[in-house]
């Protein structure tokens, strides 16, 4: 049936229509043979039609990969950016919470921790400025498109890699705002007991905020991929 499925129909309609002609309509019912041939015949198509697409590159209609296909590349670039800002922010937030209270906390018995401790918040703060640089960088990598190369893979590949680098720099700066944080919440306590322990703790917090850094730099080379098609 598969190889020859026109054969199949052409019969089919042919003593389909001569039992047409011998009947009135309104009594005509098409013999059980006929319909479950009908029925073999859909199948095919459908089964050879799948074929094609499949050997052709295309993605079915009703999968994941075909809505993210038809996605525009804006969206997926608009959000990253959103990604490597708001992120940002919140794991600067996360960071500056967790370690200004405990840095008020410990200042009431210590106050002198006041000045030195303040360096914590500074390294919080910077994990925000990351998010806002990388978002100002991918900004840039905007570029208007003709509708007509709206879909093409140059305009999907540039989409995917604005939104893959507002995600590293997002959630690379989100993980290092609470190590920062949490350092700098140890740092000031520590401090207020003892302290020739604040430079050593500091050494360790410098290297907490150098994670923000890594995911900054991954980011800006992904984003250096964007190139959107010529006009």
């Amino acid at each position: 049936f598969i190889i020859s499925p026109t054969c199949i129909r052409e019969r089919v309609v042919f003593n389909s229509s001569i039992i047409f002609r011998s009947q009135p309509l309104n009594n005509f019912s098409p013999p059980r043979e006929t319909r479950e041939t009908d029925r073999i015949i859909a199948i095919s198509e459908r089964e050879l039609e799948r074929e094609r697409d499949r050997m052709s590159g295309m993605v079915d209609a009703s999968s994941w990969g075909a809505a993210l296909v038809r996605i525009s590349p804006y969206t997926f670039s608009a959000i990253g950016i959103a990604i490597s800002i708001g992120v940002s922010v919140l794991g600067a937030a996360w960071g500056i919470y967790i370690t200004g209270s405990s840095l008020i906390g410990a200042a009431i018995e210590a106050p002198r921790i006041t000045s030195k401790n303040l360096i914590s918040v500074i390294f919080c703060e910077a994990v925000a400025i990351y998010g806002v640089i990388v978002a100002i960088i991918l900004q840039t990598k905007l570029e208007s498109v003709p509708s007509s190369k709206m879909y093409d893979a140059e305009s999907l590949r540039a989409g995917y890699a604005i939104f893959a680098s507002g995600i590293i720099v997002g959630f690379a700066n989100l993980v290092c705002g609470l190590c920062v944080g949490i350092i700098g919440s140890s740092c000031a306590l520590s401090d207020a007991q003892n302290s020739t322990l604040f430079v050593k703790i500091l050494v360790i917090e410098i290297f907490g905020s150098a994670l923000g850094l890594f995911g900054v730099i991954v980011g800006i080379i992904m984003s250096a991929q964007a190139t959107w098609p010529t006009k």
